[in-house]
Formats: C-alpha cells, sequence, structure tokens
C-alpha cells in the first residue's frame, strides 16, 4: 500500500486549467475540538449521505475534514459546499476558529502529512483516534506512510450527482449565522476580504460572489455558472 498512491488518488495536487478543485477541507482550530467537528463528519454520512471525509490532525492547533471529489468543480462550488456544511453543523462557532479550503481568493491546504514549523507533524488519523488528539492535535515524530496509507485506503470519493445533491438537501436548513471564516494572515498569506454580510444558505453566497465587483472576474462567472442548477436568480 503506497501513501503517495492514495494521495493521487483522492487528492490530487495538479493544477487544471480552468482552476476547478478536487480536494475540499474544513477545518476546527484555536483549540482543536474533535467533539464539534465531528458532527459534520457524521452528519454528510447520515444526513446527505456522502462518503466520509478523512481526518487529519493540522500539526498545529485543530482538525481537518478532508472531501475527495470525483471530478473536479468549480472554486465557488466548492466553497458554497462548504459554507453550507459550516451553516448547518458550525452555526454556533466563531468564524476566527474556521478554515475553510479553498477559500475566497483561492487558497489551498497544506499537505498532510507534513512537518509544521513549531516541529511536529500533520497526519491523517482513524476516526476512533481523532479524540485523543484534541489536546495535542499533532505527531511528535514522522508519521508511518504504510500508516498513513492505510487510513486513507478505505476513503471513497463524493460523485458530482451526490455533491448537488447535498447542496439541495443544505438549503432548507441553513439558519442565518454569522459572516463566513476568514483565512489566517499569518499562516496562509494575504487572503480576499470575507464580506460581514451573512448568507442563508450556499445560493445567497454564490450570488453574493457573482454580484461582488472586487472579486476576480474568473470566479464570479463561475459563480454565476454554479446558480444554474438552482433555476432563476
Amino acid at each position: 500500500m503506497n501513501l503517495q498512491t492514495e494521495l493521487d488518488r483522492l487528492y490530487p495536487t495538479s493544477a487544471t486549467p480552468d482552476g476547478s478543485v478536487r480536494a475540499l477541507v474544513l477545518e476546527l482550530s484555536q483549540p482543536a475540538d474533535w467533539s464539534t467537528l465531528a458532527a459534520v463528519w457524521r452528519g454528510v454520512q447520515t444526513d446527505l449521505e456522502l462518503p466520509a471525509p478523512a481526518i487529519a490532525v493540522n500539526g498545529v492547533d485543530g482538525h481537518q475534514l478532508w472531501f475527495a471529489l470525483g471530478e473536479p468543480v468549480a472554486e465557488t462550488q466548492a466553497m458554497a459546499f462548504l459554507e453550507a456544511l459550516r451553516l448547518r453543523y458550525l452555526g454556533g462557532v466563531p468564524a476566527k476558529r474556521l478554515r475553510l479550503f479553498p477559500g475566497a481568493n483561492g487558497l489551498t491546504p497544506k499537505s498532510v502529512p507534513a512537518l509544521q514549523g513549531n516541529g511536529h507533524w500533520s497526519a491523517y488519523v482513524a476516526p476512533d483516534l481523532a479524540a485523543i488528539f484534541s489536546d495535542e492535535p499533532w505527531l511528535d515524530l514522522p508519521p508511518s506512510p504504510e500508516a498513513q496509507a492505510k487510513v486513507l485506503s478505505g476513503m471513497e470519493y463524493i460523485k458530482p450527482g451526490a455533491l448537488v445533491a447535498a447542496l439541495e438537501l443544505l438549503q432548507p436548513a441553513a439558519p442565518l449565522q454569522t459572516a463566513r471564516p476568514v483565512p489566517h494572515a499569518d499562516t496562509l498569506g494575504a487572503a480576499h476580504p470575507a464580506s460581514a454580510t451573512p448568507h442563508a444558505n450556499a445560493r445567497e453566497f454564490l450570488l453574493s460572489v457573482m454580484n461582488d465587483t472586487s472579486v476576480a472576474l474568473p470566479l464570479r462567472i463561475d459563480a454565476a455558472k454554479a446558480l444554474l442548477p438552482y433555476g432563476d436568480h
């Protein structure tokens, strides 16, 4: 079992010509809190009937959920899905504790496993072990490539139709919440300013991107395309 083979299968790093993505990450940090993030992990399986995302510790201060897509989607659609998950399952969590990848300016997550600046390692972890990393969300030593490959070997893609269906299911129960999370500039570089206006659902989020003249034109076009399944807008 080869780790790189599993990473290439689930989370390919090669960029697509149109900037679409296949890896989506939702991170909860400062502090790590698996009991809260576990609600998302369970919900996508029981409520949305999606494959379980991989679980990782970021090596610094939190847990991550890694979603694998069977086919690339526009960044705006990926962002809409993550935003809808946040609204459904993490509405009470302060925005500063959340990071969504891809971000509003196309930021991508750091690869896992990897050595962090604090000398600790990020790593994928099995579901039954995620909770024990709440106090120390890292590994002190490099994780075994074979063990990491084994964790990922059972992961499955989200099929295109399943992603669209999940977005539709998320809409009715998405309550109004606070503004979407902003990536940390000190660790991720300068980010596009997040809107201070809360979004009731993914459709409103896409509309806000499409109509925001400060957003790059290609992203606004992607947002318009992603709105097509929602009908008139």
